[in-house]
């Protein structure tokens, strides 16, 4: 290896993901060495700010603010800036110029990621980005490879370590919303503004670029239906304690055979009870975890850290091992899959059970008419639990497999009727049997 022509690398951004990958490449330059087949060399780390705080000091004359010059002279480039702009003309860029590129940037792939999937075929170079979903965890290498040879089926998966977090504290504590959200800042495991995570829309990204790989198909962010934790309560996870469930954030994808039998793609992202006897009840803290079923291989469980600078990093310098291999031997890895073209089904035709909390007046006849509310639009219910409260009662229904739309439905209709004072609560039960 010591005649071995170094490979260049080029880090763009040095925040929290980026200080680490720059700190791996200088303590593990013998290992990655060894393992790649020559020297890997650090030639510069694109930053917007010289002077901005950094957490590893990052050797003199690397950091530039040129990162358009940067990704022209480099074989490989790491992109961890994030958001779409200007990350995405930069890989557009170093992938045109000849580099191989790793990206862990989520929200770029999920909104644009064919573009950058045809600019690397057209330049004959790698796009690997095991960094951009569940940090650490080795999900996507095994959707895109490992059972390459499988039929996928469903990929259920927590991968918002905040909104786990937030939820875990709930459970345990019977805290509310805010007061487990104040921690989990606090704690560094939420941001100042946490939109992104409570809201779902960093699950949502994740669970497109999940979805793409597991069915072969190209699904996008505005494909997936999204629904946050910010309206769960302190009531919802105690309603959830007393039939056996925890509530998670779960991003959902599933393949559905449509009555004509062909098969279309359902992606989701919402919070949800599930048993606690489900292996995802028991992902605690800010753990992630994704629950993949396929046909031959049956049920497989991926768990670890699913965010952090080091995790992340880990994933990154997973990917560059790979891509520096394959340039060497002058071949690429795989690269998108989206041959099946399945329709993406809307919101409204998504199958489940339900779990739906009313408040109503406390007479006779009541729970006769709210079970016919549900008869009408199709919603045949499983169980129903009524407490007495005074002048008025809570009903607490779970109902078998119905649509979306059919449960939408029945909720306008039940807020219509004189005797139900309000739907207080509308949660989506998971991961159990009828």
């Amino acid at each position: 290896m010591g005649s071995a022509e170094p490979l260049k690398v080029a880090v763009l951004g040095c925040g929290s993901v980026g200080s680490q990958v720059v700190r791996l490449l200088d303590e593990q330059a013998d290992d990655l060495a060894a393992r790649i087949g020559a020297p890997v060399e650090l030639v510069g780390v694109g930053v917007r700010r010289l002077d901005a705080p950094r957490e590893v000091d990052v050797p003199e004359g690397l950091l530039t603010t040129d990162a358009a010059s940067l990704v022209t002279r480099a074989d490989l480039v790491v992109e961890v800036i994030g958001g779409i702009e200007p990350a995405r003309g930069l890989i557009l860029s170093a992938l045109e110029s000849g580099a191989s590129v790793v990206t862990a940037n989520k929200a770029l792939l999920a909104e644009d990621g064919p573009t950058l999937f045809e600019a690397a075929a057209k330049a004959g170079r790698d796009l690997y980005y095991e960094a951009a979903v569940a940090g650490a965890i080795p999900i996507l290498r095994p959707l895109r490879e490992s059972l390459a040879g499988d039929r996928v089926t469903r990929v259920l998966g927590i991968v918002n370590g905040t909104t786990n977090f937030i939820l875990d504290k709930m459970d345990s504590s019977g805290a509310g919303f805010a007061e487990a959200l104040e921690e989990a800042q606090e704690l560094g495991y939420a941001e100042a503004d946490p939109t992104a995570d409570v809201e779902g829309f960093d699950a949502a990204a994740k669970a497109a670029i999940l979805a793409s790989l597991a069915f072969h198909t190209r699904v996008t962010a505005a494909d997936v239906h999204r629904e946050g934790i910010s309206e769960v309560t302190a009531a919802d996870v105690a309603s959830a304690a007393d039939m056996g469930c925890v509530v998670k954030l779960l991003a959902i994808c599933e393949l559905r055979v449509q009555p004509d039998g062909e098969e279309a793609v359902a992606v989701r992202v919402h919070p949800a009870m599930i048993p606690r006897s489900h292996p995802l009840a028991s992902v605690r803290e800010a753990y992630n975890a994704v629950f993949v079923e396929s046909d031959a291989a049956g049920q497989l469980m991926f768990y670890g850290p699913g965010a952090g600078g080091s995790p992340t990093a880990s994933a990154v310098l997973g990917d560059l091992v790979t891509v520096a291999r394959n340039r060497l031997s002058q071949t690429r890895g795989a690269g998108e899959s989206a041959y099946t073209d399945r329709a993406v089904l809307p919101m409204g035709e998504t199958v489940t059970r339900y779990h739906v909390a009313i408040d109503v007046d406390d007479k006779a006849g009541v729970l006769a008419a709210v079970a016919l509310a549900f008869a009408e639009h199709g919603v045949s219910i499983q169980t129903v639990r009524q407490e007495g409260r005074g002048d008025d009662a809570q009903l607490v229904v779970v109902s078998h497999d119905a649509t979306d739309a059919q449960l939408s439905a029945t909720v306008t209709h039940l807020q219509q009727m004189d005797i139900v004072r309000e739907v207080t609560s509308v949660m989506r039960v998971e991961g159990g049997a009828e």
